[in-house]
């Protein structure tokens, strides 16, 4: 009888094991402490966490711990590392017009980059994200925003003319090549976690990103002017290995898809609540704001960007116009 229990205890006990079969995700970004998308990350894994009771834990590796941005696509892509986030042009070197949804110029504002990039919104994005599960092994499955980006320098600029043949950090990505080039400027691709030393030795005399990165990369020590361009609107794509995606029962796939997409709205108040800060702790550090006010030729920069981004990227006319059309 006594071996009888035991086998009905044991029987029990996988049971409930089973019952409660934990999913663990590693999830990467570049970003560094309380930047947006750092706080998205740690958000996203405390909420899925306690909305699937612990089923699915994500845990989260910040500021490049498991590589720069190509280590931590291809990561993703092999399955190395479940999922990630960065600029949608990151996934470009798997699936080129990725890339279109950081086109410079292109989104009314901050709350349409979102919608035009929410996967169940999106046709341009639906397309696109099939082609990446095809040739990448992974998807896309929300986006976040992380601010407006502007330019910064060592020097004063008003106009494409005082960028004419002066370095300037991109991101490592093609697109970002091309939109410096438009602005007149030599593209130096570097990683964000080498970018603060890149400035400091003159490697390049300047670069662009949102106010908060700005602020947390500690950029005022080695940049003095900011530049209010406001010429792409920083969102950044959550992709997942395709086949991690696949193994994650329905029920906590749509509680993890459905939060990430709640605290991706919430991206849009913490911009909204933090860029005056921003500016002001910016200010503080003495760093100067050039405005359209004081001879910043904004057009002039959406026209030479958009002309170069056209010539470099023809094929994605189709896409901006679906972008430009979600509502």
């Amino acid at each position: 009888m006594k071996t009888a229990f035991r086998i009905i205890a044991l029987a029990v006990t996988l049971a409930a094991s089973c019952a409660f079969a934990q999913t663990k995700l590693r999830y990467a970004h570049v970003g560094v402490a309380n930047a947006p998308q750092t706080l998205y990350a740690d958000e996203v894994a405390k909420l899925v966490r306690e909305r699937t009771n612990g089923r699915i834990e994500i845990q989260v590796f910040a500021n490049s711990q498991l590589g720069g941005v190509n280590e931590m696509v291809d990561g993703v892509k092999s399955g190395a590392i479940s999922m990630g986030h960065h600029d949608f042009g990151s996934l470009g070197k798997v699936v080129p017009n990725t890339a279109v949804f950081n086109t410079p110029f292109m989104y009314r504002d901050a709350e349409h980059s979102l919608r035009a990039t929410d996967p169940k919104l999106s046709p341009a994005l639906r397309e696109i994200n099939q082609e990446l599960i095809q040739k990448g092994n992974m998807r896309i499955i929300a986006s976040l925003f992380q601010g407006t980006r502007q330019l910064t320098s060592k020097e004063k600029v008003l106009s494409v003319k005082d960028m004419q043949g002066k370095k300037y950090r991109g991101v490592p990505i093609k697109l970002w090549s091309s939109m410096l080039t438009g602005m007149g400027a030599v593209a130096t691709p570097v990683e964000v976690s080498e970018l603060a030393t890149a400035l400091a030795t003159g490697l390049v005399v300047g670069q662009e990103n949102p106010l908060p990165n700005i602020y947390n990369l500690k950029l005022y020590e080695v940049q003095k002017y900011v530049m209010l361009t406001g010429h792409m609107q920083s969102i950044l794509s959550v992709f997942i290995n395709e086949g991690v995606y696949q193994k994650i029962p329905a029920a906590e796939r749509k509680i993890m898809e459905d939060t990430m997409v709640e605290v991706g709205r919430k991206t849009l108040d913490w911009d909204r609540e933090t860029s005056a800060k921003y500016r002001q702790d910016l200010e503080a550090k003495g760093m100067i704001f050039i405005e359209q006010k004081d001879g910043l030729d904004v057009e002039g920069f959406r026209k030479a960007v958009l002309a170069q981004v056209n010539k470099d990227f023809p094929e994605w006319r189709k896409y901006i116009e679906q972008i430009r059309a979600v509502k």
